[in-house]
């Protein structure tokens, strides 16, 4: 696991007290950004209040606005804890949050640039203005890249670390001007040009997060150009076997993306109370899934994924390294191939990252939350049984908690390659308090 992340779970450790308490208090995600931005407003005003007021060399308006900034930054984090311990997580939240985050930065570097500019610190305010650029650019290569179905997440200088730059060096910088003065300087030799002045605590950690993200979004435009083109020679060996069946696939979930949000269940047969809209009946013959053969399963399976027309299977296992589960990618997903030689195989890059791919994410309590990159309304949540101690995967099936067992996909003949005749997509597994076999069936007809 990486530095970043391990101090990203141990800052979640530290605040998710707080973070229950917000939620016991009735706050939701989005108000939680909303203070945000509130309080990034807050600094712009002290920037601005000590452009305007404050006197060159004064530098206790920078320090307040450095712990402003620090709080400020704080919401970004309890944000997305409070959408994920409330279990109120939303697209449209995901999107407040990104556009608040933006205004943020906006609005901070607005209250930065004014003051360096009203206090005549030309290069110092050049700079600033540089950082907002590598700052957006971070942002926007990131967004521009995921609309194209590309993650782009690395790169040193992310949100938080410009966060904790800006808000350190200018809390210190405030600190420092008490015993030092606010005027201190030292000159180049035999000119009056500054070499350092006190305000360089602050610009001089200002100026290195200028060039570092504009150097980040500089890396993931890098990254971004060579995982298209993997995608683009992947693509043209769409005639194959197999980058047929991820492209079936990423179409079929497509399909089911347009699914009513509140889609019926039934269980083989019957839906609650009868047949109805969105419920598809058990047909009275066997499904091709009855002649499909069970995967062997083994101490790390969770579940696997069928689908017609053939019986080659998904299966997905828990990822244990050194005796615990592997924190970047807790669940391992591959092929069984059962119309070869029944070996298990690796999925390749279209398959991992359009189809079948899951993207992973860590709660922070030792859960995961899981969802099939290519139909991401279908929450799923890896976690381990108090009652067998053994991770399992669940979902709501029927409204119910499930350990997921299979999911299986059935596609019927008259389709074509680009819209392929799915009748249904079924869920099966077992209900956590009664032991009993649950499935649903959601159906793009209802």
């Amino acid at each position: 696991m990486s530095t970043r992340k391990q101090l990203q779970l141990g800052i979640y450790k530290v605040i998710n007290p707080f973070v229950r308490l917000l939620i016991r208090a009735g706050l939701t995600p989005n108000m939680v950004t909303t203070i945000g931005l509130l309080l990034n407003i807050g600094v712009a005003i002290i920037f601005i209040s000590g452009a305007e007021e404050g006197r060159r060399g004064d530098l206790s308006y920078v320090g307040w606005a450095g712990a402003l900034i620090l709080f400020a930054g704080l919401f970004d984090m309890l944000d997305g804890q409070v959408a994920r311990l409330g279990n109120m997580s939303s697209t449209f939240g995901a999107l407040y949050d990104s556009v608040l985050d933006r205004y943020s930065e906006l609005v901070l570097f607005l209250g930065i640039c004014y003051y360096l500019v009203a206090h005549h610190y030309f290069l110092s305010s050049l700079f600033a203005f540089i950082g907002l650029i590598g700052s957006m650019m971070v942002s926007y290569t990131r967004a521009r890249a995921e609309g194209l179905g590309i993650e782009c997440k690395d790169g040193l200088m992310q949100r938080p670390e410009r966060v904790i730059i800006i808000g350190v060096s200018a809390l210190a910088c405030g600190i420092a001007s008490r015993w030092m003065g606010g005027l201190y300087k030292i000159s180049w030799p035999g000119t009056s040009f500054p070499v350092f002045e006190t305000i360089s605590i602050f610009t001089i950690p200002l100026t290195i997060m200028a060039f570092l993200a504009n150097g980040t979004a500089i890396g993931r435009l890098r990254d971004a150009k060579k995982a298209l083109e993997a995608r683009e020679r992947e693509m043209k060996k769409g005639a194959s076997s197999k980058a047929g069946n991820a492209a079936i696939i990423v179409l079929l979930f497509a399909a089911f993306s347009a699914l009513p949000g509140s889609a019926q269940s039934s269980t083989p047969g019957h839906g609650a109370g009868g047949p109805g809209k969105g419920v598809v009946n058990t047909p009275k013959v066997a499904d091709p899934v009855d002649t499909f053969p069970i995967p062997p399963t083994n101490a790390n399976s969770l579940f696997y994924l069928q689908r017609t027309p053939n019986p080659n299977t998904i299966i997905c296992e828990l990822n244990v390294k050194n005796g615990s589960v592997d924190k970047d990618e807790p669940v391992h997903v591959l092929w069984i191939r059962y119309t070869e030689q029944k070996q298990r195989q690796e999925l390749n890059w279209i398959q991992e990252h359009f189809a079948y791919g899951l993207k992973q994410r860590d709660m922070g309590d030792g859960s995961y939350e899981l969802r099939f990159v290519s139909y991401k309304r279908l929450p799923m949540y890896l976690k381990k049984s108090p009652v067998d101690n053994k991770h399992h995967v669940y979902v709501t099936i029927m409204g119910r908690q499930a350990v997921l067992s299979r999911v299986y996909i059935k596609i019927n003949p008259g389709g074509t390659f680009w819209s392929p005749n799915v009748e249904y997509l079924e869920l099966k597994g077992v209900d956590t308090q009664d032991g009993k076999e649950l499935v649903q069936r959601l159906s793009p007809k209802g």
